[in-house]
């Protein structure tokens, strides 16, 4: 039995969802920071101590992991992944929050699926037998649809008609893309391994897959992408992330950081005393 309320009753206690809300850029934490500065909050955190986790310790569950790893690992891009049948007659929609990107060139990406082969659903099933996929890009216009595809239905039955989402025909793909997508990738299987569980009380047993996927054609919302087809507006995108448990994060603000260029900083004297020597090859 759940200890919290139920949830439609938690939501009504909260403030409405702002709309209104543009993206941003604002200054950084700390615009005045220099080279070799250190944290940007005056030490405070070299006075908290830290608990060492062992992943594998005596009586600790994968699920203690799991929890632990997405809420710490945060925010998380949601892959929304298409497929379709090797049969052509069925259709399958489901978020992955195990999802990045690896490379431009060529565009790759990975997909972690927590679950095994054995007990595949239907997109794994669909992806190792077609080799085919669309990642779409969620955002907060289609948000309620995209969590809706994470419902437990049985194999075979398609989210698409559960979450009222559409389907729009891809190039170098059989599966579809979403059509209320700002941005979707069409890819291709390149490799796939399946994982085998570390922790001592389960040796050797299936647990989970990942999936590298090569992107074969990009699709963008006219109305986001610039002219030059490099940039998406965020504020037309409103990409949405996962954090941990049921939570999802928006976009609504960032700054930005110049990456410092050795040379020139060394040049005006903000190194001197800084330029270490490695230690112990680090």
């Amino acid at each position: 039995m759940s200890h919290h309320p139920p949830f439609p009753e938690v939501e009504a206690s909260r403030p409405d969802f702002d709309t209104s809300k543009t993206f941003k850029q604002t200054k950084t934490p700390a615009p005045a920071w220099k080279l070799g500065s250190g944290g940007n909050d005056n030490g405070a955190s070299l006075s908290k101590n830290h608990v060492e986790i062992d992943p594998y310790a005596e009586g600790r569950e994968s699920g203690a992991n799991y929890k632990l790893m997405i809420s710490a690992i945060t925010p998380r891009f949601i892959g929304f992944i298409s497929t379709r049948s090797a049969d052509g007659k069925s259709t399958n929609l489901a978020p992955f929050s195990y999802t990045t990107v690896l490379s431009h060139d060529p565009p790759m990406f990975a997909v972690g699926i927590d679950r095994p082969i054995a007990n595949a659903k239907d997109t794994t099933k669909n992806l190792l037998e077609t080799k085919e996929c669309v990642i779409n890009v969620i955002s907060e216009h289609f948000i309620e649809a995209a969590n809706a595809t994470s419902i437990d239905a049985p194999n075979g039955i398609s989210e698409w008609a559960i979450s009222g989402l559409h389907p729009a025909k891809s190039s170098t793909v059989k599966a579809d893309r979403v059509k209320e997508a700002v941005f979707a990738v069409e890819g291709k299987l390149v490799h796939h391994h399946e994982w085998e569980s570390r922790n001592p009380a389960t040796p050797g047993k299936k647990t989970s897959v990942t999936v590298l996927i090569e992107g074969t054609r990009f699709w963008a919302r006219e109305d986001a992408i610039d002219k030059e087809y490099t940039t998406l507006d965020p504020n037309i995108l409103k990409p949405v992330s996962r954090m941990g448990g049921i939570t999802y994060a928006r976009t609504t603000e960032a700054f930005e950081l110049p990456r410092p260029k050795f040379e020139e900083v060394d040049k005006e004297g903000k190194l001197d005393g800084l330029k270490a020597p490695l230690v112990d090859g680090q």
